[in-house]
């Protein structure tokens, strides 16, 4: 069974930034879309930022634009979320994700998840 495995979450300060990284322990996976979603408590699940294979399209919630930054390693196999100027409101548990779709951005065209990692922003 495929598994992607999150990394770099931890407790920052306001304005501090933090980089999440995700990797897949079967590159084999259809991976035509990876994805960051995060959930905070009491908050449904909310789409962060995709990025296709290529590399050559990127999409970001709103909320996160100019601030956050998905990315992809030379060789495909993990991609990353660069954060920063972090808020209070971005604490939540953030889960990596791959997709056979291309373009996706719904929580639903993704098929394989992590288990999460957890970023806390103090104010």
């Amino acid at each position: 069974q495929v598994q992607l495995v999150e990394s770099g979450g931890g407790l920052v300060p306001a304005g501090g930034s933090l980089r999440l990284s995700c990797a897949a322990s079967d590159t084999t996976v259809s991976r035509n879309t990876m994805g960051w979603f995060r959930q905070a408590p009491g908050k449904e699940l909310e789409f962060v930022a995709s990025i296709r294979w290529s590399g050559s399209w990127t999409d970001y919630a709103e909320s996160v634009k100019d601030r956050f930054t998905i990315s992809l390693d030379g060789a495909r196999k993990t991609w990353s979320l660069q954060m920063k100027s972090l808020k209070s409101d971005d604490s939540a548990i953030y889960y990596c994700a791959a997709s056979k779709e291309h373009f996706a951005t719904n929580a639903r065209e993704f098929n394989v998840w992590g288990r999460g990692t957890q970023v806390i922003v103090s104010s």
